[in-house]
């Protein structure tokens, strides 16, 4: 079965951090690309990070570029956003997908976690 699973979020305070996973099955990592987005309440849905697996590429928004990062994780099959230095501005749902390659928008047919807590408060 083909589906990507988020686990790792929590509640953090300010200046802490956090590790994301997204377990994939059902294809094969090195042909696609991972992406992270997250949705604050009220808010758009907006694209984090992204790894393109066919060249190892990672991609980030400028938001947290410097305090995230982007990687396989020590399991082959899953897709790690380390978190540091964490803002309430972080606060959101965060979701990983999966494209063909990097980008920062879904179409139609883009398979979709169901998402992950993350909130950052004191």
């Amino acid at each position: 079965q083909v589906q990507l699973v988020e686990s790792g979020g929590g509640l953090v305070q300010p200046g802490g951090s956090l590790r994301l996973s997204c377990a994939t099955s059902g294809f094969t990592l090195d042909y696609y690309a991972i992406a992270w987005f997250r949705q604050a309440p009220g808010k758009e849905r907006e694209g984090v990070s992204c790894i393109n697996f066919r060249d190892g590429s990672p991609h980030y928004a400028d938001s947290v570029r410097g305090r995230f990062t982007i990687s396989r994780g020590n399991a082959m099959n899953t897709v790690d956003l380390q978190m540091n230095s964490l803002k309430p501005d972080d606060t959101a749902v965060y979701y990983c997908a999966k494209f063909p390659r990097c980008r920062w928008y879904s179409v139609p047919g883009d398979l979709w976690g169901r998402g992950t807590q993350v909130t950052v408060s004191s």
